[in-house]
């Protein structure tokens, strides 16, 4: 009965966020307007810039961004207590998550569909640019790098979801080209996604498998390179024809999953077994303040959030107010996954007793994506009598596909930044798509086998950097947002707020990382920390004496606004 109550109280304050606050945010703070000419139609181009429909468009967002973060971090962050995971989810889902990728996603609809990298120069300074687009790389490199891996040790780990999983892109290519010649879209979407969970059924008993070896890399390994050589093709697609409908339909499969977990906990009603606040917290386990605001990152709030809206969503978008129904609304989405998630490792469908959840929490870390999946097919077993196996299949290719789909879109956000870098610096052939991609590509795969080996998970190495790394992103990208509202007079408070607070605790975990990683003797991580934090605080500096500046000529003038 106590998972009910939390999901009631988590769902109240994020339908508060939607319908109330977002709406203020929309219309007294960014003042979106219906008549506002998007890129996607001033550009037009059929590949990168396409006007979409708000629905498809919030599929796409939603799955790019989802990944197998807010899943993961939430089921980790447990290990703390069930009650600050659930506070931060909530209240970093209202706002913080909803404004900052509304907000990138207006701001980069406002300047052309530039990313935020690009965007900086404009609103800050070409200094500030060019050190932030360094950042957005190295988390590009860090995403795409991970998620290879972890896609590649699912396939391996499940091989049940495999048939699901590349099924998955076949349906998203036939539905690409039926959406592209009007076909109804409703139609398409039931029909899509009842496709997609017949595979799912056959996956259960149909498992396929690599060999073991395979020119002398291991399956795992034969995994991330396919997947690598997909995602290159992917990304180099016009959007339409597959990023599209694949993001789609997987927004579609994540809304009938969230149906059947939520509603299984109203019908099975279970108890949670996890402490409120665990008093039973290793010696060897970091601190709650400020681990717990970069371990949840997706479902709070995310810098990768940020890319993605600025760089496809705002290159797809209709009319300038659907930017509150896909970006506000794409974070509730992944607030309420987040929430799910709590609730689903926090209860008897994981460990029925305290006892039982506290063998499984025994250290921090020691639960992930795993006890989100085990946990799941138990409450839709119980809840909705479907086999737990077959449940298991469902969750497991869920995770499956929103890594991919985050995949996709990461190799071809990292193609945009180096195309960016092109015309940035007049490097010509960095403006070619192919060229852009094949770089993009090869420096993942460099940093999966140079510092992973022939295993290919030399990704993991840089990840211990990504929680900080990203919230600090999340943070200058607040801080943009911020600066551009000060240049039209409109009130700052509403991202200023969330960004100092994300700052403080990004920065302060970054620098707890960083004596950590100097006591295990980890010197590149070291290196990278330092880059990291004294790149972005040359940003803010350089972003503090802009806006002196116009406070200054806003003194000088008497104008106090622009329009």
């Amino acid at each position: 009965m106590q998972s009910a109550a939390v999901v009631l109280m988590g769902i109240a304050g994020m339908c508060f966020g939607w319908f109330v606050y977002s709406r203020f945010i929309a219309t007294r703070i960014f003042r979106l307007d219906p008549n506002f000419v998007t890129p996607a139609h001033a550009i037009n181009d059929g590949r990168d810039f396409v006007p979409t429909n708000r629905y498809v468009l919030w599929g796409h967002h939603f799955t790019s961004v989802a990944g197998a973060a807010p899943i993961v971090g939430p089921a980790i962050a447990v290990y703390w207590g069930w009650v600050p995971a659930v506070i931060w989810v909530v209240l970093g889902t209202i706002f913080f998550a909803g404004v900052h990728d509304f907000g990138a996603l207006w701001a980069s609809n406002r300047h052309k569909g530039q990313s935020m990298g690009a965007l900086a120069g404009e609103v800050i300074g070409k200094r500030s640019r060019s050190l932030y687009m360094v950042v957005v790389f190295l988390v590009l490199l860090m995403v795409n790098s991970v998620f290879g891996v972890v896609i590649a040790k699912a396939f391996v780990d499940t091989p049940e979801s495999v048939f699901p999983a590349w099924a998955a892109i076949v349906v998203a290519l036939v539905i690409g080209q039926l959406v592209h010649r009007r076909f109804n879209l409703i139609v398409l979407g039931l029909g899509g996604v009842a496709v997609l969970y017949w595979t799912i059924y056959a996956g259960s008993s149909m498992p396929l498998t690599l060999p073991a070896e395979l020119f002398g890399l291991s399956a795992q390994a034969n995994w991330i390179l396919i997947l690598f050589v997909y995602a290159a093709i992917a990304s180099m697609l016009p959007v339409w024809m597959l990023l599209q409908p694949r993001d789609f339909i997987n927004g579609m499969q994540l809304v009938v999953g969230l149906v059947l977990l939520y509603v299984s906990v109203f019908i099975f009603l279970p108890d949670i077994s996890a402490p409120a606040f665990n008093d039973q917290v290793s010696a060897s386990a970091p601190s709650i303040i400020p681990l717990l605001f970069v371990t949840i990152a997706c479902g709070a709030v995310s810098g990768f959030h940020g890319i993605v809206a600025s760089g496809t969503t705002s290159k797809q978008l209709d009319k300038e107010t659907d930017a509150r129904f896909v970006g506000y609304l794409g974070a509730v989405g992944e607030g309420s996954l987040a929430l799910i998630t709590i609730v689903t490792v926090s209860g008897a469908a994981l460990a029925v007793t305290p006892e039982a959840w506290h063998a499984i929490y025994d250290e921090f870390g020691a639960a992930g994506a795993g006890a989100f999946i085990s946990g799941g097919a138990n409450l839709i077993e119980q809840g909705w009598g479907i086999p737990a196996d077959v449940s298991r299949t469902m969750l497991a290719t869920m995770v499956v596909l929103f890594a991919g789909t985050t995949m996709d879109s990461g190799v071809r956000l990292q193609r945009y930044i180096i195309q960016e870098w092109g015309q940035i610096y007049r490097i010509p052939a960095l403006g070619n798509g192919v060229i852009a991609t094949l770089i993009a590509v090869v420096a993942c795969l460099a940093l999966a086998f140079g510092a992973g080996g022939a295993g290919g998970t030399g990704g993991m190495a840089l990840w211990p950097l990504f929680g900080s790394t990203n919230q600090i992103l999340a943070g200058m990208t607040l801080l943009i947002i911020s600066v551009m509202l000060i240049r039209l007079g409109r009130p700052s408070i509403y991202t200023v707020a969330p960004m100092l607070f994300v700052l403080a605790m990004s920065f302060f975990a970054a620098c707890v990382t960083l004596v950590q990683f100097f006591k295990d003797g980890n010197y590149l991580l070291v290196v990278l920390d330092l880059v990291v934090i004294v790149t972005s605080l040359l940003v803010m500096l350089e972003a503090g004496s802009v806006v002196v500046d116009i406070r200054r000529q806003c003194k000088t003038t008497g104008v106090e606004s622009r329009p």
